[in-house]
């Protein structure tokens, strides 16, 4: 239930609220014209603030989200799922909101940033003393407050709705509580100015400091070591964890404090298990985790711009399905070379997971990106890296590995073969999900169709694709130049059906069939020869140009996860 003042003004918005920074931009655009040069007033300091703040935030982000980095040090072991990441999409807002205040702050009285000195040691001193001694129990109380009655179920109650703590959920909640946090900000800032100990490292400095603090206490990972606090003790009163704060969103009667659990000792609202749980947990995190996954999805990367489709570059964009955006091209260049480095350094890493039924699905992927399976020198390499995540799996005990997308190329390694002939002892299964793929795709096509063109036929998939549709007695146009292959594979039909398999060697031969299924990179000099109103089945990767208007394009194989599924938080490349 809502509370007055639990809204944004600016709710209703959307990405137009960013129109509220214009005129702190105009200004200082106007001031760079008139004067030749930015001047250093109040509206750069502003913008340059919140463009800081909001940088810190992301990198904590991405941070988080780099499983093969974290996965061992997790408090909460559960996914994010997309309620929780649509909940906390406009995280941002309090940014927002405090430069608003901070500008109309600035407009009143302009010498709070124009007359202040770059530093001044005396000022953060004074900064300290006012945040313990002023900002710390007033949040401890104003915070003790919102955890009661009205409220909580009004309006704490929505920060505490996040499942698994990420460093956005610190910043989801109401107006009204952002009202009091900026309170909590603004007194040891105006305080120190007032006292005339104010500068502008003080200013940049507790701002960023308070929000690094605030993503650490809600990032799920574990990150402060239990040695800094057995070596120093005193310092657990004055510094929280993430594990600290965690058990405040399980045990909600207990640890309250802002970054000081030194006021939940003195107030008795401790809890009890929070040094424990943290020493657990740090001990932990450099070993080897106990929890195996039964199944292994293994996939690559498709190219350098899909390759930031993913949370560890930008949580809301992997949210949503792949579409090539503005700011994946200006950051193309800086792809690029993170492609470069994982080609020479990178090993297999953890993507995502997702649980479904008491099982955990894992996601890893291969440092190769899909040109490189077409590099001949680049072969032994990938197999290689291939080879050792299938082992790592046997180690780890994982059931089943699913070779993916071009891992099971046929050129490459036989379709997964090489490695189950090399390793005869292996304990999980190497699948390489095929045959799922081909019921999929001949799931979507009409029960009337009476002739495809199939691309890509003398793989696995384009294989068993043509062998079921002349059992149904569709005449399947096989684009194949091998003509060995091809009768390799039509000796497989019963000899009733043999004769609905026609090779063909150029795309010409389509040129009235209107059901086209690709499983080779088709181009749009190619597409020309399909006829108007042909419908383009997919199974290759990276999916074809949508290059005809008059045509309709598939999407890649896909299924329908139930709704019981448990994390997934992420798209796929067209999902």
């Amino acid at each position: 239930m809502a509370g007055p003042l639990s809204a944004w003004p600016w709710e209703n918005l959307g990405i137009f609220k960013y129109v509220l920074y214009g005129p702190l931009l105009g200004k200082v655009l106007y001031t760079r014209i008139q004067e030749g040069s930015f001047k250093d007033d109040w509206c750069l300091h502003v913008l340059i603030i919140c463009s800081a703040r909001a940088l810190l935030h992301q990198l904590w982000s991405s941070f988080v989200s780099m499983l093969f980095l974290t996965r061992n040090r997790r408090i909460n072991r559960q996914g994010y799922d997309f309620n929780q990441i649509d909940k906390e999409w406009d995280w941002d807002n309090f940014i927002l909101l405090q430069a608003l205040i901070a500008s109309i702050s600035c407009y009143i009285y302009p010498p709070f940033i124009d007359n202040v000195p770059l530093w001044n040691t005396k000022g953060f001193i004074t900064i300290l003393t006012l945040h313990a001694g002023i900002s710390e129990p007033l949040y401890y109380f104003v915070h003790r407050r919102f955890h009661k009655g009205y409220l909580f179920t009004h309006y704490h109650s929505i920060h505490h709705s996040s499942p698994v703590l990420h460093p956005y959920s610190g910043a989801d909640a109401t107006f009204l509580e952002h009202l009091a946090l900026s309170t909590v900000i603004g007194i040891p800032i105006i305080g120190s100015h007032m006292m005339g100990y104010g500068s502008r490292s003080m200013i940049y400095g507790y701002l960023l400091v308070f929000d690094f603090l605030r993503c650490m206490g809600h990032s799920n990972v574990e990150v402060v070591p239990h040695q800094l606090f057995d070596t120093l003790p005193f310092l657990r009163y004055l510094l929280y964890t993430p594990t600290y704060h965690s058990l405040h969103h399980t045990d909600m009667g207990t640890n309250f404090c802002l970054f000081m659990p030194l006021f939940d000792a003195i107030w008795k609202t401790l809890n009890e298990k929070s040094w424990e749980l943290h020493k657990k947990l740090s001990s932990n995190a450099g070993k080897h985790s106990k929890t195996v996954p039964d199944f292994v999805f293994l996939a690559h990367v498709v190219d350098v711009t899909s390759s930031m489709h993913v949370p560890f570059v930008i949580r809301s964009y992997a949210s949503l399905p792949y579409t090539t955006r503005l700011l994946m091209i200006v950051c193309w260049p800086v792809a690029f070379i993170v492609m470069l480095m994982m080609w020479v350094w990178s090993k297999t890493f953890l993507i995502s997971f997702y649980n479904l039924r008491g099982r955990l699905h894992e996601t890893w992927s291969v440092p190769r990106f899909g040109f490189q399976y077409f590099l001949p020198f680049a072969k032994d390499g990938i197999n290689n890296q291939i080879e050792q995540a299938i082992l790592r799996a046997d180690r780890l005990g994982v059931k089943i590995i699913s070779l993916a997308a071009l891992n099971k190329n046929e050129a490459l390694n036989g379709g997964g073969t090489l490695f189950v002939n090399k390793h005869p002892n292996l304990r999980v299964r190497v699948v390489h999900g095929n045959t799922l793929t081909a019921a999929v795709i001949l799931n979507e096509i009409p029960k009337d169709v009476e002739e495809v063109f199939l691309t890509g036929a003398t793989s696995k998939l384009g294989r068993a694709i043509a062998l079921y549709l002349c059992r149904r007695r569709v005449r399947v146009l096989m684009l194949t130049l091998s003509v060995e292959r091809f009768e390799k594979i039509q000796k497989e039909a019963p000899l009733e059906y043999q004769s609905y398999l026609v090779q063909v060697t150029k795309y010409q031969a389509a040129r009235s069939c209107k059901t086209w299924i690709v499983g080779k990179w088709t181009t749009p000099r190619e597409q020309c020869w399909a006829p108007k109103g042909t419908h383009f089945h997919q199974f290759v990767v990276p999916p074809i140009l949508s290059f005809r208007r008059d045509c309709t394009y598939g999407d890649l194989a896909a299924m329908t996860l139930p709704d019981d599924v448990q994390g997934v938080g992420n798209c796929e490349v067209t999902s």
